[in-house]
């Protein structure tokens, strides 16, 4: 059987959290600067500001 002790399973825990977070960010980066998401985006934008009419009251 494998011993598994408690500081292996934190470097364990460490490492896949680490590399899971950066694959995340990253993903998250090309989404963001993929050009085919430019249009949806840009009406995003612009679709805050074409419903405003004025400040709340």
């Amino acid at each position: 059987m494998i011993d598994l002790d408690h500081d292996i399973l934190v470097a364990f825990a460490k490492s896949f959290g680490l590399f899971y977070l950066m694959a995340l960010s990253i993903g998250v980066v090309v989404y963001a600067c993929w050009p085919s998401n430019k249009k949806r985006f840009e009406r995003a934008a612009r679709s805050v500001l074409d419903d405003e009419e004025g400040p709340w009251r």
